[in-house]
């Protein structure tokens, strides 16, 4: 007989404690469950059932066999599920986490691409600025920025962005130019207040190592975009992701404030939990993410 159908005849009359409800479960007839069983207890040459005229009870041995029998039985269930959702088209709910400033300039554009080559999966978005637990907190993937804190999760890596140090030339010409890190401060900063570190920049200087520098800044904002309109606007020096300052530096609405500073490059990451199956509809959601951001980069935005 085969050997699964005897395992799951055996943990079905110890889930339905019984085999008249194991067959009823299992859609056979009582003698075709007690037939499995009594095949399972031969071949492994132990009584596995303490059974008496009012109930069936697992033995010492049957409840350690029991346990892993369950387990096997679960994973195949895992592997059959797995070949008929590798084979359907990607559906369900897909729940992003992804920051504020990414979400809003880079994500939000291309998201109705997406559900129209997908119209089976609906996104939930959720936009904010702190680290959250993906399996904990019900994501099923995230895109973050710099360097990943969590090993244990599966990452992709989709394209870089680059962060410099911008204000407007109306700001240059009025308080005049940094040329070194430690002139920053005698200006006027604008900082993200969602820093875990507070208004302290980490800069990298000509000689590899990152400097801090900790300025009280003249705006503090939780938002790159509102940073960004108040560096055009001549309020200050920020320090930015090129996806933000790329268009305004290219327009010449801002420019760099010490150019003579290495550019730090950051990896922009599809981050996913980890397992050797990835749900079809995480798996398009990166690879049309992967797609869209293959021309882009730290100086292409």
């Amino acid at each position: 007989m085969d050997r699964l159908t005897e395992m799951e005849a055996f943990a079905t009359v110890v889930d339905q404690g019984g085999f008249t409800d194991a067959a009823k479960k299992m859609g056979i007839s009582k003698s075709a469950v007690s037939k499995h069983v009594s095949a399972l207890e031969a071949r492994l040459g132990a009584r596995l059932l303490n059974r008496t005229t009012r109930r069936v009870s697992p033995t010492e041995i049957g409840l350690a066999y029991y346990d892993r029998a369950r387990r096997v039985l679960n994973d195949a269930g895992e592997a059959d599920a797995l070949v008929t959702s590798m084979q359907s088209a990607p559906s369900g709910l897909l729940r992003i986490s992804v920051a504020t400033d990414f979400g809003v300039n880079l994500l939000s554009p291309i998201l109705g691409d997406f559900l129209l080559e997908y119209p089976d999966i609906t996104v939930n978005m959720v936009l904010n600025n702190r680290y959250v637990e993906l399996i904990s907190e019900g994501f099923d993937m995230a895109v973050r920025i710099g360097d990943l804190e969590d090993s244990s999760l599966r990452a992709r890596k989709l394209t870089e962005t680059s962060k410099r140090m911008i204000a407007s030339p109306n700001y240059f010409q009025k308080y005049g130019r940094p040329m070194k890190i430690d002139d920053l401060n005698d200006h006027k900063l604008l900082h993200y207040s969602n820093q875990a570190n507070g208004n302290v920049w980490k800069i990298p200087a000509p000689s590899g190592e990152k400097r801090q520098v900790r300025t009280a800044g003249w705006l503090t904002v939780n938002d790159g975009q509102s940073l960004l309109n108040a560096a055009i606007s001549g309020l200050g020096i920020a320090y930015l992701p090129s996806f933000l300052y790329a268009e305004a530096l290219k327009n010449g609405q801002v420019e760099e404030a010490i150019p003579g500073l290495p550019i730090e490059t950051l990896g922009v990451y599809a981050v996913y939990p980890p397992g050797r199956f990835t749900q079809p509809k995480v798996r398009a959601f990166i690879d049309f993410l992967a797609r869209r951001y293959a021309d882009k980069g730290p100086d292409a935005w």
